[in-house]
Formats: structure tokens, sequence, C-alpha cells
């Protein structure tokens, strides 16, 4: 850590040495200005200086501002002070109007006023030796221009290399690649206009006044700002696209266990965000759900700042963490330095905290936390219905238990207690009528006999179920393979499309409909072939069992129900209901059945996941 404050430290003092200097140099340029011949035409190429600055154009995997064929000719025309000065105020003030960092504001003229003054001051020499060659007054236009171009763009990249190495953030050779890069592609375009700039100007066409270079640099500047508003709306499109793909995955991934694993990667991608963590209240408690990027890994909160967490309402913004970072600061690195506090809010209840965090001072935009807040808003939505759905579960989980001890109190219960009766009866008539003790014995224990198969059946409905082992495509695998073991069935398994976990009730549904209409099949079809599919589609799961059986009249199915309450095509719809899915049972006489259940993807899902740690530690 200490390593990281020295680097920073040096960088801080590096950037801040070029500043000084730099401005130095800018207000020295003040005193030796001259009043311009050509006020007008210095007023045009200074607002063309904004526009290029303000509207950078895109190049090979960057953009860059194109604006050195301006500043070069503005050279020409008024000398260096006044191009220290145009250029200096053109990107001081495009970076004031993008709300950048002072340090940033006050660092980036300075460096550029210095890299161009490094050129100048070496172009006497350049122009010296091109003399000696004896070349026409364009082509030694051309290579001066070259040669000024080129100490330009080095001496500009060595001061930002230099920067971004000394700092304590890393610096990979492919992120310097692609800046080098993408410089090289902006000096290629200024290198063309400046070859043109030589070869009009060579054709001798009359006087060069504000209209000339008004339409010679109007195409420069034209392209730029049509160029950047394109890339704009291209990247905006790219950002609503990307966001559109992480709520739709954390919809699709929203029943099994590791739900929020589609915020890792691509939420950097769509945000550039160095850090994001994510709070949820559950139970009255705040739970760590997910982190990612540089997070302080022993952090821990004390109460009173979910406290706070329960009161926001809106997403706040905190530009920078010296002056403020807000009461979650500390769950980041220290180099982290700007933070956006989104609260998952439902119902006017703040559920959640998503905090997403960047190193660079005042680097969220408004676009930036307009998508942190619309992601906000989704995760509020899942973890609501997450939370509906595991209230759901548990109501169902009662219910059983609740039918369970009913069956217990109205079969076992009761035979027990006839058969403790009976045996009281039989002990006292046991000496004076023995037939009689001997009936009641054993009728006692025939009822004892079926009390103990009812407890055994529900010992075995209480025991772990399979797809609680294993996952509901393996459960439904090793049935079949058992079937086929003891009855020599033949059955046709497929799975299509990615396999998902699912909540326990609907795994449990589901098999159940599964083993059931297996069991009417072989039992009752008279089939030769069943086959059964588990297919995993976008909006739903379906699974369907169909055999080439006799079939039977589902008219007088369901009349055979009402006066058989356990038949199975009852039990089948009500679990069906239970978890918002659609079960479809279609037969004829003669022509097989085939039993189809469909579960929505916003059916029932339980509450899996396993957060991964208390915030309160």
């Amino acid at each position: 850590m200490e390593r990281v404050r020295t680097r920073e430290r040096y960088a801080k003092l590096f950037m801040n040495s070029v500043t000084l200097i730099g401005w130095l140099l800018i207000l020295f340029s003040f005193v030796k200005l001259q009043v311009p011949d050509e006020p007008v035409v210095l007023a045009l190429l200074f607002i063309f200086l904004l526009i290029s600055e303000y509207y950078p154009m895109p190049v090979w995997r960057g953009q860059t501002a194109i604006t050195f064929p301006v500043v070069y000719v503005l050279f020409l025309l008024y000398g260096f002070s006044w191009t220290a000065i145009a250029y200096a105020g053109a990107v001081l003030a495009v970076n004031l109007l993008h709300r950048r960092p002072l340090r940033t504001v006050l660092f980036n003229p300075a460096q550029l006023v210095l890299s161009f003054l490094g050129a100048a001051s070496m172009l006497p020499l350049a122009e010296s030796l091109l003399e000696k060659l004896a070349l026409t007054p364009t082509l030694q236009g051309i290579l001066g221009y070259f040669f000024l171009l080129a100490v330009y763009v080095i001496v500009n990249n060595l001061i930002v290399d230099l920067v971004l190495f000394i700092r304590p953030q890393p610096y990979s050779f492919q992120f310097w690649k692609q800046k080098s890069l993408t410089e090289l592609n902006s000096a290629g375009i200024s290198l063309i206009y400046g070859i043109t700039l030589y070869v009009v100007g060579s054709q001798n066409r009359g006087e060069i006044d504000v209209f000339a270079y008004f339409f010679f640099f109007s195409p420069l500047v034209g392209i730029s700002l049509l160029s950047a508003t394109i890339a704009r709306l291209r990247r905006e499109k790219n950002r609503l696209k990307l966001l559109f793909s992480i709520t739709s995955e954390l919809n699709q991934m929203l029943p099994s266990q590791d739900w929020l694993s589609a915020l890792k990667g691509s939420f950097n991608e769509l945000i550039g965000a160095d850090a994001s963590v994510l709070w949820k209240k559950k139970d009255g408690e705040w739970v760590l759900s997910f982190k990612d990027g540089r997070t302080n890994p022993d952090f821990r909160l004390p109460p009173e700042v979910f406290a706070e967490f329960e009161e926001m309402r809106h997403p706040v913004i905190y530009n920078d963490r010296k002056k403020d970072g807000g009461i979650a600061a500390a769950c980041f690195e220290e180099d982290v330095k700007a933070f956006v506090y989104s609260p998952l809010v439902i119902e006017n209840e703040t559920i959640g905290m998503f905090i997403v965090a960047r190193s660079r001072t005042k680097s969220f935009e408004d676009h930036d936390v307009q998508s942190i807040a619309t992601l906000a808003n989704q995760l509020a939505v899942i973890i609501k219905t997450r939370m509906l759905f595991t209230e759901k579960e548990k109501r169902i989980v009662l219910e059983e238990r609740n039918r369970i001890a009913r069956d217990i109190h109205d079969g076992v219960a009761q035979t027990l207690a006839g058969a403790v009766m009976k045996l009281e009866t039989a002990g006292k008539k046991f000496s004076k009528n023995p037939e009689e003790t001997k009936k009641l014995v054993d009728e006692s224990v025939l009822g004892l006999r079926e009390s103990l198969k009812e407890v055994r059946e529900s010992i075995y409905a209480l025991r772990p179920y399979p797809t609680q082992k294993a996952t509901l495509a393996e459960a439904i695998l090793q049935k079949i393979e058992a079937v086929q073991k003891e009855y020599g069935q033949g059955i046709e398994f497929e799975i299509r499309g990615q396999e998902q976990g699912l909540s326990p009730m609907v795994e449990k549904v589901l098999f159940d409909t599964f083993q059931e209409s297996l069991h009417n099949a072989i039992k009752h079809s008279q089939s030769k072939k069943i086959e059964v599919l588990l297919s995993y589609q976008s909006e739903h799961i379906l699974l369907r069992i169909k055999d080439d059986g006799k079939g039977f009249s589902l008219f007088q199915a369901m009349l055979k129900a009402r006066n058989q309450p356990h038949f199975g095509i009852l039990q089948m719809n009500d679990a069906a209901e239970k978890i918002n899915a659609s079960l479809q049972i279609d037969s004829k006489e003669g022509s097989g059945t085939e039993v189809s259940i469909t579960v929505p993807k916003m059916g029932i899902e339980g509450e899996n996941n396993h957060d991964q740690a208390h915030a309160s530690g």
C-alpha cells in the first residue's frame, strides 16, 4: 500500500510540474502578444479548434481530436504566442465543458502546448537542413510540416506515457499499443491534410482570405462533427444493447444459484467501472450479495450505514473521495475515487444498494448514472420477485406439512388408537372369552400392519427427493435406467437447450409428473416405446412424456377421479397450478398418450443463491 501511495505522489509531482511549466509558458505568451493582422481569421480558426476538440474523430479502436492542421496554420499566420493561447484556451474550454477533474483540466492544455513548443523549437534546424537540399518550396513545406508533426506526436505521447507509467494503476502493453495506434491514425489524417494544404497553396488562385480558410477547414471540422455524432450514437446503441443483454441474462438466470454472475465482466464493459458491490436486505438484515473489481477484502460496515441506506431513494454521485466518498467508501481500495450509490427501491422501500466506483474523479456522466439506475431498478424487481417466490414456496411447504399432519392424524393415529383400545379390551376378555380375544388381537395386528405401511410410505416421502441429490435431468435418467432394468421397457430420453438450475419445488413437480406419467404408461397403456423430452427454452421449460400405447378416454378418467381422489391426473394438475405451470394431456383410445407440462421462466423459482457474506461481519 505504501508503494502505491509513493507512485501516486510521484505521478502527481510529475503532472504538477508539467502543468506549472506549461501554464507559465502560456502566461508568458500573453506578454509577447501582438495585434493580429486578420482577427476574423484568428477567431474562425479558434472556433474550428473548439469544435474539433469537442467532437473528436473516431479512429481505429479509439477517438482523437484532429486539430494539428488548424494549430499549424495558426502557427504560420500568427506565431507561437497566439497559437499557444488559442490552443490552450480551446482545450481548457472543452475540458471544463466535459466536467473533468481540475488536475486534468489544467494538465491537458499545458502538456499539449509544451509538446508543440518542443516541436516548434526544433523546426528551424529541420528547415536549415531542408534548404541545403535545394527542394521545391512545396516539397520543402511538406517535409517541414511532417517533421513538426512527428516531433509533436513523439513529445506528446512521451509525456502521457510517463504519467501512465508512474501512476500505480496498471499500464499494460496492450493499452499502450492501442493508444499508440490511435495517435498514429490521428497523425496520418493530419499529415494528409497538411499535404493537401501545401498542394492547394502551391496553385496561385488569388488572395487567401477568411473564406478560403473557412472552405479549406470546413470539411475537416465537418467530418469530425459528423463522425463523432455517428460514433456517439453507435456507442449509445451498443450501450442499450448491452444493457438489454445483461437484464435479459439476469432474468434467464433468476432461478439459478449464481444468478448475479451475469454482472461480472459484462457490467464493467457497459459502464467502465473499476469496482462494484451490491447489498440486499434479507429477513431484516443487510447482506453482501455481490462484489467485483478493486474492493477492499477486509471491509466491514457498521449498522448505522445500513440505516442510511434505507433512507436513500435516488442515485447519489460522489465525484471525489478526498472531499466526500459517501458512507461506504471504505469498501473500495484507496485509489478508487468516484462513486455512484444507486438504491434498489420497490414500493417506496429500499431493499438493496448498488455501488459503482471508478478510479478517476468526476468520471461519471449523466448517461452512466442512467445506466446504473436502470440496472438497479432491474435488480430491485428481480430481488423482490425472488422474495415473493420464496414466500410462496414456504407457504407450499407449510401446506404440505399440514397435509401430512392431517393424514397422520386421520390415518395412522386413528388406527393406532383403535388398535390400542382393542388390545385393552382383549386383555380384559382373555380369561373369559379367548375366541373374542383372538379376534380382537387379529384385527389389531391387521390395523397395525396397515399403519406400519402408511408410516413407511410417509418416511419414504420425507426422504431426500431424487432431485435434491442430483439435477432434474440426472434424476430422470436414473429413474429411466431403473425402470428399463426392472421392466425392459424401451424408453428414449432427449435433452434440448442448456440445462438450468430450478427451484426445488419446480424440480419436484416436474419429476413427479414424469414419474406418474411413466408409471401410467408402463402399468396401463401396454406401450412398446416411451419418449421423454426435457427442453430448456428461452421463455419456459417443457417436459413431455409420450407413449404409443392403447390410450384412454380423458372424460372417463375425470369421472373416475371424482370417486378416487388420489387418481394421478388430479394430483399432477394441482401440483402444476402451484407453480403456475400448464399441464396438457392428449390421449385417445388406441392412439397413445402425450403428457406435457410447461413451466414459465417467471414461474415459482426459489431462493437458491448462497449469499457471500454478511456485511456487518
